[in-house]
């Protein structure tokens, strides 16, 4: 049931019989009649030629003992009282003009007829006897603005009210110079409040941080019992009369819905009304004891009564299934209860590495929400331990990412891996060394490099072997026994432009250019197969040659028989050359000027270039990325710099940065974080420490702006930062609390608060120093 009115609304109230809903806006003040099918206008309390502000309307509210008494809170600072059984036609009561800007809550005592409480956006609250033509008392809340005021429903003297800067304070109206209790409620502005009617200490409150809180008062210290997380700002909050645990929120923008919430279940509402096309201005239940009425006011002009039994569920359209990682590697996830009873029955098979599951079948009758539950619960736990992520912290603080040569870099990284026991990491590191590092700096007994024929791809011979690893193997050069009928020459002429590459089985090695089969290595042979090398096998016609003395020192001297170009050729159509005869195969320059340097240096241009390995590198840092090891993906990144982050693309570069930023900040590590920040190069990365901190200082008494860079207030006149414990104006570090605004000197407060938890101030709030 709805109507529709002349004006946006700000507020509704209903009188105590539940008859008649009065709706007051800027531009609309209305009694309604109640009727089964629909909405009566009774009364417009508009009245008069000219429009007053006085009739614009905040907040409006009926009193609950006298059914012709109304109170309205006006924009201008005034709160006007109704008297609807006066006989003439305006009925206007009475008017207290004592605020000095917007008014906007008013709340009648609930026992008391003649009391009346308004809270205003300059920072006060006032309360009234109807009696009398003045306030009775007023009270400051040292804030900028209050947003609500209710007196407590079980406590007669005894009234809440919530501010801008987060504070609730609980007052008693016999005490107006200080309040009974404060404490921040909201991370940001509170604006709404409500006593539980049944349970005499429980305060819901709501605020701009898109919260809900349930607070026990009773306790010495405010107690949050429940918090329910909403979508949008909460502008009003109303308990549900007869259900304990349910509420009724709605937004000050964006969502235009009321929710009904159980505050045991905080993240999916029990009912929700979708028939507003505006925001939600004012909700209040119909009935103390009736619990299926709702009636709202909106901006867009109507005027609805919901019932509870035709509200949307959302439980109803919420997914069965749910999938969640836990902070230490536990998974939880929830399915229907046919799906775990199968996975229940499976047998394990070989290899399964999955640990102990724990399924909880049946929810407990006892607990809330039995009745609505469709789906089981099932957690895989990791072994004790097994989640632990002291890995990642000392690898962030233990690697290196700039400030030395790459080679260092990569072998740094490749050592701290590999004492945390992460091989595969490490592997990846002396991999990123050999490709982009110098060969000279590689170690032979590291590398192992084969190929087919035919290959194209293969590394050269130079890059796997050093000339000092040779010079003690051709010290040991020896001869093939001829006497066996092998008349193939004892060495073979190395050129130049071949490229020379052993196999890791040693048994047969191919040239590109050279059509002979030649060895290099140590090949175990048969005795009788070798014989020492003796002058008496050395043809005469043969000329003698020796290896240059600056290429490597000799242990002695080595003697070689050249072979001509028609050995070459008779050996073409040779057997492959067995294990035994390779042990003693020999490498002979074609002339006497031809050393062993000039092929290292020929083989060592022919080396692919770094740029041939950038995609397998790509391809690397998006594995290592989609693994979720984001932290070896931005530390290569910033190791290899520019051979490598002109192949990956910048919004993927800036989520990896950002990813990995959340990571060490969550961990607390700050300093690896600003470094990981300095080295980025993507904008929206190194922008984020470059941002300045702006601190907006309010003057301690007057609680305005400090507009000037002094320390006396421009308005008030007085020193803004006054330490509480010594009085003394504070010229250096001034800590304060963020609840009540009070501090001083770092070690005067410091030192106060080793003694007692109390404001050194006086105003009775509990200050924390963490």
């Amino acid at each position: 049931m709805h109507c529709h009115l002349d004006a946006p609304a700000n507020a509704v109230s209903v009188c105590r019989d539940a008859a008649q809903v009065a709706v007051a806006g800027r531009s609309i003040f209305k009694i309604y009649a109640i009727e089964e099918e629909q909405f009566v206008e009774k009364l417009n309390l508009r009245v008069g030629r000219k429009p007053s502000l006085n009739l614009s309307c905040a907040d409006v509210v009926w009193h609950q003992m006298d059914e012709n008494l109304l109170a309205t809170a006006a924009t201008n600072g005034v709160v006007v009282t109704w008297n609807l059984g006066r006989p003439s036609r305006n009925k206007q009561d009475q008017l207290f003009t004592e605020h000095k800007r917007t008014v906007n809550k008013v709340c009648f005592h609930p026992t008391e007829a003649h009391v009346l409480l308004s809270g205003s956006q300059d920072g006060f609250m006032k309360c009234f006897d109807l009696r009398r033509k003045d306030s009775v008392s007023t009270f400051s809340g040292q804030s900028e603005s209050v947003r609500d005021v209710q007196f407590s429903i079980r406590d007669y003297f005894t009234f809440a009210s919530t501010f801008e800067n987060g504070n609730v304070q609980l007052w008693d109206i016999r005490r107006p110079d200080r309040c009974e209790r404060m404490f921040t409620a909201h991370n940001g502005p509170v604006f709404c409040c409500d006593w539980h009617p049944e349970d005499r200490g429980w305060l819901a409150t709501g605020g701009r941080d898109k919260m809900v809180k349930v607070w026990d008062m009773t306790t010495h210290r405010a107690k949050e019992m429940h918090c329910v997380q909403t979508i949008a700002s909460v502008a009003r909050v109303k308990w549900r009369p007869e259900c304990r645990h349910h509420l009724a929120t709605c937004s000050m923008m964006v969502d235009h819905n009321i929710y009904v919430w159980d505050v045991r279940r905080p993240f999916v509402p029990a009912a929700m009304f979708e028939e507003h096309r505006d925001v939600t201005t004012g909700i209040v239940w119909r009935h103390p004891h009736d619990p299926s009425f709702l009636l709202s006011g909106s901006k867009d002009s109507t005027l609805c009564q919901h019932l509870f039994r035709d509200a949307s569920q959302p439980v109803e359209r919420a997914n069965p299934e749910g999938l969640c990682y836990g902070l230490f590697g536990d998974l939880a996830f929830a399915a229907k209860e046919s799906l775990v009873a199968a996975e229940s029955g499976r047998k394990p098979c070989a290899g399964d590495r999955r640990h102990t599951i724990f399924f909880k079948r049946k929810l407990d009758s006892a607990e809330p929400f039995s009745g609505l539950a469709s789906s089981a619960l099932s957690v895989f736990e990791t072994e004790p331990g097994g989640g632990s992520m002291s890995w990642f912290v000392d690898t962030a603080e233990r690697y290196a990412l700039a400030g030395r040569p790459l080679a260092e870099l990569c072998d740094h990284n490749a050592k701290v891996a590999r004492e945390l026991g992460r091989n595969q990491v490490a592997q990846t590191w002396t991999m990123l060394r050999i490709i982009y590092c110098s060969p000279g700096l590689v170690p032979s007994a590291n590398l192992n490099h084969s190929v087919g024929k035919g290959s194209s791809c293969g590394l050269p011979l130079m890059n796997s072997f050093n000339l000092k690893d040779m010079a003690s193997g051709l010290g040991s050069e020896t001869r093939l026994d001829r006497s066996k009928g092998d008349t193939r020459s004892d060495t073979v002429l190395l050129d130049s432009s071949a490229t020379l590459i052993t196999n890791e089985d040693n048994e047969e090695t191919e040239g590109s250019d050279v059509p002979a089969d030649y060895l290099l290595g140590d090949v175990e042979g048969e005795e009788e197969e070798l014989y020492p090398l003796d002058p008496e096998h050395v043809h005469p016609e043969e000329p003698e040659y020796v290896l240059p003395q600056e290429a490597f020192p000799l242990r002695h001297e080595i003697v070689d028989t050249p072979s001509g170009p028609e050995h070459l050729q008779e050996k073409a159509d040779s057997p492959h050359v067995s294990g035994s005869e390779a042990d003693v195969a020999s490498l002979a320059p074609a002339d006497s000027s031809f050393s062993l340097l000039s092929i290292s240096h020929t083989l060592y241009d022919s080396r692919l270039p770094a740029d041939f390995f950038s995609v397998l590198v790509c391809d690397m840092l998006r594995f290592y990325a989609e693994q979720g090891d984001v932290q070896m993906a931005v530390s290569v990144l910033i190791v290899l710099g520019e051979r490598v982050r002109k192949d990956i693309d910048e919004q993927t570069q800036e989520h990896w940065y950002t990813s990995y930023i959340d990571l060490l900040q969550r961990f607390c590590l700050w300093n690896v974080s600003n470094q990981v920040v300095k080295l980025s190069t993507s904008r929206a990365v190194s922008c984020l420490n470059q941002a300045s901190t702006t601190l907006h200082v309010n003057c301690s008494h007057c609680k305005r702006p400090m507009s000037s860079r002094g320390w006396v207030c421009d308005r008030c006149h007085r020193a803004a930062s006054t330490c509480a414990v010594c009085h003394h104006v504070v010229k250096g570090l001034f800590v304060w609390c963020q609840g009540c605004s009070h501090g001083g000197h770092l070690q005067h407060v410091m030192k106060w608060l080793e003694g007692s938890s109390h404001c050194p101030a006086g105003c009775g709030h509990l200050c924390e120093y963490a």
